[in-house]
């Protein structure tokens, strides 16, 4: 499904992007993993990995999907997974929170689509997969500022795929609590096996990135595990 495919990965080393950088890679996919975090790797024919790179700079953003369009020939997918998570209560709280989460959030999966669209219009399969998130739909106590964040990639979404339907599809997974090692540790009493797990979210993504998922676009789609 996704054989001679590049696709674009922000977030990549974190817990939900090095599953997706790897399943796609199995799946037969060329891949650009981008991130904040330095690069380790040297770069492969099936692979290329871009570090230090701050995609809440438009300027970055660019030089790093340039890079990967470049290195490929061409790039037929972008997988916005890079972003932050803050708990605070809005009385309590810090207002400069809302402003960094809305720059980890939005602004990063902003300027990655503003990037990869000149690429993605020479793509007969483009697509691009927003990382929304189902808390979002109603906010709860202490999650005012990551979920009106999360609001804003669920609007960039439709926006998107409103403004290049029948060119690039443009779809929003919503995960609940994923099970990663960093919400175990936060969350210890839960019972994590309710919980979406990283490869089961991966699974539903990378199905938006292959040509099965064609006739899917502007979906806001949750991915919520047992919750």
């Amino acid at each position: 499904m996704l054989q001679e495919k590049v696709i674009v990965v922000t977030g990549a080393s974190g817990a939900l992007g090095k599953v997706v950088v790897e399943t796609a890679l199995a799946r037969g996919a060329s891949v650009a993993a981008v991130d904040y975090a330095a690069a380790h790797a040297a770069p492969t024919p099936q692979r290329l990995e871009l570090g230090g790179v701050d995609l809440t700079d438009a300027a970055q953003a660019k030089k790093a999907i340039d890079a990967a369009a470049s290195h490929f020939g061409k790039l037929d997918a972008l997988i916005n997974i890079a972003g932050g998570f803050a708990f605070e209560t809005v009385a309590d709280g810090d207002p400069r929170t809302w402003q960094r989460m809305y720059a980890l959030n939005v602004t990063t999966a902003l300027n990655a689509s503003r990037a990869a669209i000149p690429h993605l219009l020479a793509s007969r399969t483009a697509r691009i997969v927003n990382i929304g998130a189902f808390g979002a739909l109603q906010a709860g106590g202490g999650m005012g500022g990551y979920a009106a964040s999360k609001s804003g990639v669920h609007r960039l979404t439709e926006a998107l795929a409103a403004e290049h339907k029948g060119k690039i599809t443009v779809n929003a997974v919503l995960p609940s609590i994923i099970d990663t090692a960093a919400n175990r540790e936060s969350m210890p009493k839960s019972d994590f096996s309710k919980w979406v797990t990283p490869q089961e979210l991966a699974d539903v993504i990378l199905f938006l990135a292959s040509d099965a998922a064609s006739a899917v676009t502007g979906a806001l789609i949750p991915v919520t595990g047992r919750v």
